[in-house]
């Protein structure tokens, strides 16, 4: 579960936003006693699954030399040595092969913050003739 403005920030928009969006049935929460609102993980994937189908891709105008996106893990399988992460970093998904081991050395886990470091600039699929 993540706190609106955790919510709001994955999601590109205000907390105002998704207090209508609440009201407007758009986007179910989950009230604590004390009355905050807490967003499902899922929600917040469903919502931006939502916004990838419904909009085109933007030109690009700027982008960081640093290529860091900071997001929250939403899948971790493991398959002997090797394991799949993947995080929801606003509109984005990355997804990262590494070890098992790397896994538990970086303590992930579904719902927890992390900041995913892309080095390589081009990925290029190529298929051999026969």
């Amino acid at each position: 579960m993540l706190r609106i403005g955790e919510a709001a920030e994955l999601l590109g928009v205000g907390v105002d936003t998704l207090r209508r969006w609440e009201a407007d049935g758009r986007l179910e929460t989950i009230r604590t006693e004390g009355g905050q609102r807490l967003v499902a993980l899922g929600e917040v994937s469903r919502l931006l699954a939502e916004r990838r189908r419904s909009t085109s891709d933007r030109p690009i105008v700027a982008q960081s030399a640093r290529n860091r996106f900071s997001g929250i893990v939403t899948r971790v399988e493991r398959d002997g040595v090797v394991a799949v992460v993947e995080v929801l970093s606003g509109p984005h998904r990355l997804v990262s092969l590494m070890t098992a081991e790397a896994v538990d050395d970086l303590g992930l886990a579904v719902g927890i913050e992390a900041v995913c470091v892309v080095k390589a600039t081009q990925v290029i699929v190529e298929i051999p003739g026969a």
